[in-house]
């Protein structure tokens, strides 16, 4: 067989009909949910629609592959036709000062991480901020992440990227990892998608009703309950080539890594990369 829709089995094309029964609803936060079959990126096709006006709260644009995926700092994602979940979410949470706004990718880490729980079996563990670490052959390695960027409508594009059926022969890098390979009891992408959505609608359902208060929405909790990254020693590598060395002890009201440095001062984190030097 050719390069068909069928050319792999193991990989069989999401179903946006019965996706769309299952998440759109009146009453519900998805408004809409498109599959296309490969685009550059999903996030800025939706930041594009969203400031054309193209597109409500709650949009969903799904491809079955991506040939410009981006995450964090601008590094490409990329990965083989209908091996992962490439998906872009349009939230505009007005009702919630802008100021809390920085918790959503850390929300959307935590929904993905409690929904792929549910539906896959796998223990998932969130490097913060936004990166989803499962353990191949007793090590961690990262099989997803988030990017979240502002549209200039006033909404904010929510991207995900996952591994799912990567074999170790398709890792882009060795550190990489995917459901399969962690040993998910599924990897059926359709009831994968619809947990993680469902589970993102309730977080930020919560979030929301609760002005964005990380703590009253139980957020903040959560989300230091499965971060990998705290009680480690770690490395922040910071914008303007500097870094920092220090224990991770905390993740703060605004979102950031509180490190502990051996001259006892604790310094928050906004932005940066994060290397774990030694295991929890």
């Amino acid at each position: 067989m050719g390069g068909g829709r069928w050319s792999d089995l193991d990989r069989p094309p999401l179903n946006a009909a019965a996706l769309r029964r299952a998440l759109v609803r009146e009453d519900g936060l998805w408004s809409s949910l498109e599959v296309v079959q490969r685009t550059g990126s999903t996030n800025a096709d939706l930041v594009a629609r969203a400031e054309a006006g193209g597109a409500e709260e709650g949009a969903v644009l799904v491809a079955e592959e991506q040939s410009a995926g981006r995450g964090r700092l601008d590094r490409r994602w990329t990965a083989p036709a209908r091996s992962g979940l490439f998906f872009s979410v349009l939230l505009r949470p007005g009702d919630v000062p802008v100021a809390r706004w920085g918790w959503l990718p850390l929300l959307t880490g935590v929904a993905v991480a409690t929904g792929l729980s549910r539906a896959a079996g796998v223990d998932t563990a969130l490097k913060w901020p936004n990166d989803l670490l499962v353990t191949v052959g007793g090590e961690e390695r990262k099989a997803g992440g988030i990017l979240a960027e502002r549209a200039g409508d006033g909404g904010v594009v929510v991207g995900v990227g996952l591994n799912v059926t990567l074999r170790e022969d398709e890792l882009p890098v060795p550190q990489a990892g995917s459901l399969a390979l962690a040993g998910a009891a599924g990897t059926d992408r359709d009831p994968l998608l619809r947990a993680v959505l469902r589970s993102l609608a309730d977080w930020y359902g919560r979030w929301r009703d609760a002005g964005g208060d990380p703590v009253a929405s139980g957020l903040q909790e959560t989300y230091a309950a499965g971060c990998a990254t705290l009680g480690r020693k770690v490395r922040a590598e910071l914008p303007g080539d500097r870094s920092l060395v220090g224990e991770a002890v905390a993740v703060d009201g605004d979102g950031r890594l509180v490190l502990a440095t051996a001259d006892g001062v604790r310094a928050p984190v906004g932005a940066g990369d994060i290397v774990h030097l030694r295991p929890a």
